[in-house]
């Protein structure tokens, strides 16, 4: 038997503080994706611009998911410790501004430079997790510091709405302790090997700036589109369709740019990832993982609301089950692919699991019980939890450790992307369902407030259980009709992920770290402490493989 065989990965002391700050930048991160959302109304009311509302939130969101391939080829130019502390050094800028603002524009400005740290937070995450852990045992470190931006996107709101009565800024300082945190421990702790061969001004040339400026014009328009879509103009506007249909042209030539190594020597998104078929299938099921997701934590606040009349902070208690199993269902998936070496029967039961807590979703009327939607919460999360953590190992399974990378960052860019359209597919079923319903209502005043994608925020701000007794029966059917669709059309894109793992090849999961980015080497003084506290001395065989991975 060989020793990549037998080897097992143990990390050392300084992995654990690097790790435990990766778990609270990832925390942090999170919590500021979806704290705003409670404290609009204070926001606008202290500063102004309610009518630019949408952009306070959703600057964040476009920067944030448009930039993420460019960390990952900036992270091949100029390693990973000045790359990663420079995007949480953005992200503590942009809380910084945001917290400040006196104005609805320095606001957006903020929040748009907040989200460029966040994307790189979230791309230098993984690659950093990548680089110092074996690919056999991704899946069981990934678990956690997902878990951690689970539970931050998901505490966002509840720590918002508390924060707002003191005051609305703190709502955007409160991640700065989390950062300043996070920066003293990488400068000090994150020494990770990395030996330039060309000069700052031939690295600087090496980026594709052309392509990155292309590629981040056309997601950044279709992202727009999206958000504007039945919020802003309605979906017929022009000033939805053209930024769309402009952004996927765009999306097509920048793809056709990569192609050419004439003009892309070095392209940021190497065609290369998608030769293997279990990696291209893998970057579609990130982007199904990340639409799923955000169209359960998006909608089943909406039932509460719509049809059992929960406030917003009920709906928020009663979603606990899915949101707190998420963490434990990663970690289970990943330390089962750990021990098992297998990634493909957990993608087919993650997405088994999803469509059939989706269909029983489906089945939720006002009458439902407690224990009928906890229940089916749970099974969503088991499904959805697992494919967070094992995915991104199965991509990189077929891959170099030379495109960790290009892989991670290309990875975390189709989840988040998916992110938007597990908001704007769910709604356009809701507000057409609605729309073509209307003439059940008779009051014209309720009709008139659903209309025109107003059915989602109708029901959130509790309008339905102020109606009289006729009228809310007659509203509260056209959901349950208009959330029972959604939910079944939610099916078909989970059961899409099952049919694509059924094209995944099983491929070995490396157990040798061969990066030139590991931990640096420990110094005599680290060992002779090691050995002082009673750490026993690795045998022939342990040192030879930590010696080509962490030397940990």
């Amino acid at each position: 038997m060989s020793k990549s065989d037998t080897a097992e990965f143990r990390p050392d002391w300084r992995f654990w503080i690097i790790y435990v700050s990766l778990f609270l930048i990832s925390f942090a991160a999170a919590v500021d994706n979806t704290i705003v959302f409670t404290a609009l109304p204070s926001i606008t009311q202290a500063i102004g611009g309610g009518g630019q509302y949408v952009w306070i939130a959703n600057s964040y969101v476009v920067a944030s998911t448009a930039i993420m391939p460019l960390f990952g080829q900036i992270s091949n130019i100029f390693g990973r410790r000045i790359p990663s502390i420079m995007a949480v050094a953005v992200f503590a800028l942009g809380s910084g501004i945001s917290g400040g603002a006196h104005d609805i524009a320095m606001l957006i400005a903020g929040r748009t430079i907040q989200g460029i740290g966040c994307g790189g937070i979230f791309v230098f995450l993984d690659i950093i997790v990548c680089d110092l852990v074996p690919l056999r045992w991704r899946g069981q470190y990934l678990g956690p510091i997902v878990g951690a931006a689970g539970l931050g996107s998901t505490m966002g709101p509840v720590i918002g709405g508390a924060l707002v009565k003191e005051s609305w800024r703190w709502v955007l300082y409160i991640t700065l302790p989390f950062s300043g945190l996070a920066l003293v421990v990488m400068m000090f702790f994150m020494k990770l090997q990395y030996t330039p061969e060309l000069s700052w001004r031939r690295r600087l040339m090496r980026i594709d700036i052309p392509g990155n400026a292309l590629f981040v014009a056309s997601v950044g328009a279709i992202l727009v589109g999206l958000i504007m879509g039945g919020t802003i103009y309605p979906w017929k506007s022009y000033r939805v369709i053209l930024p769309i249909a402009i952004g996927f042209a765009g999306w097509a030539a920048f793809s056709l740019y990569q192609l050419s190594p004439r003009w892309c020597p070095e392209p940021t998104i190497p065609p290369r990832l998608f030769n293997n078929r279990t990696s291209a299938i893998g970057f579609v099921l990130s982007f199904l993982s990340g639409m799923l997701l955000e169209w359960i934590v998006y909608f089943y606040p909406l039932y509460f609301q719509a049809l059992q009349g929960a406030s917003a902070l009920k709906s928020g208690v009663n979603t606990l089950p899915f949101n707190a199993c998420l963490m434990p269902a990663g970690i289970a998936a990943g330390t089962l692919m750990t021990k098992t070496g297998i990634y493909k029967p957990l993608h087919a039961a993650a997405y088994a699991l999803t469509a059939i807590g989706l269909g029983l979703t489906a089945t939720l009327k006002t009458s439902s019980s407690i224990i009928a939607w906890v229940f089916f919460q749970l099974i969503l999360a088991a499904g959805i939890g697992c494919t967070f953590v094992t995915i991104l190992p199965a991509i990189q399974a077929g891959l170099p450790e030379s495109d960790v990378a290009s892989s991670t960052s290309l990875y975390a860019f189709f989840r988040g992307f998916g992110f938007i359209w597990g908001v704007t597919i769910p709604s356009l079923v809701l507000n057409s369902h609605v729309d073509r319903g209307l003439h059940t209502i008779s009051d014209p005043f309720v009709r008139d407030r659903m209309s025109n994608g107003g059915a989602y925020e109708f029901a959130a701000h509790g309008n339905i259980q102020r109606l009289p007794r006729e009228g809310r029966s007659q509203v509260l059917d056209l959901y349950t009709g208009a959330l029972r669709l959604s939910w079944l059309a939610s099916i078909a894109f989970a059961l899409l992920g099952f049919i694509l793992v059924l094209g995944e090849k099983h491929i070995k999961l490396r157990k040798e770290l061969n990066t030139e980015f590991k931990m640096e080497e420990v110094k005599m003084a680290d060992k002779e402490h090691s050995e002082a506290n009673g750490a026993s001395t690795p045998n022939a065989a342990d040192v030879d493989v930590r010696d080509t991975t962490l030397h940990a």
